[in-house]
């Protein structure tokens, strides 16, 4: 009795297990591919959603560099720093955008699809410029800022310059920072 028991769960017939290794066989590329759509797909939406237009303007902080009035946008969700400035085509003569992090760190920027060429100033958490770069648009190489710090400001290529704005200027009025 124990035998049969055995030969039957241990032997099937040859014909038996060739149909199961092929029902298995398209089961597992059933699978693998459902699966590889589903790891494509947020691949091809990601492509499909790539902006073409300039975000909506976001809300406006007044800062102060001296006696210099900026209207800078405030860039602080990571959807908003994702896309910064791109696709805009000017800024006005004191327009820019303030980009606040979450964490400090040496944080870098870049020009891909922005149209304008720019200037960034690295700021320190206590609103002190540490840096600032200038950088030319549709480039993706990276300007960063010479520390660890949580904002960046971009304006208009030359604003900080023609100013006589430079590393050791303090920015007022950036959200969080006392002043």
């Amino acid at each position: 009795m124990l035998r049969q028991q055995f030969s039957l769960v241990s032997s099937p017939s040859p014909a038996a297990s060739g149909r199961r290794t092929a029902k298995l066989r398209r089961a597992v590329q059933a699978c693998a591919f459902a699966l590889g759509l589903g790891l494509m797909a947020p691949v091809v939406q990601a492509q499909q959603a790539q902006p073409t237009q300039p975000m909506p303007r976001l809300s406006v902080v007044n800062l102060t560099a001296g006696m210099h009035v900026i209207h800078a946008e405030l860039a602080a969700r990571p959807e908003h720093r994702a896309r910064g400035l791109m696709f805009r085509e000017q800024l006005g003569p004191n327009e820019g955008m303030l980009f606040i992090f979450d964490d400090t760190a040496i944080q870098c920027m870049w020009m891909r699809n922005t149209l304008i060429p720019l200037s960034v100033a690295f700021i320190a958490d206590d609103g002190t410029i540490v840096n600032i770069e200038d950088m030319a648009p549709k480039t993706e190489d990276s300007h960063c800022g010479s520390k660890r710090l949580r904002y960046a400001l971009e304006m208009s290529e030359g604003w900080f310059a023609k100013r006589g704005l430079k590393a050791g200027t303090v920015i007022k009025g950036i959200p969080g920072v006392p002043n």
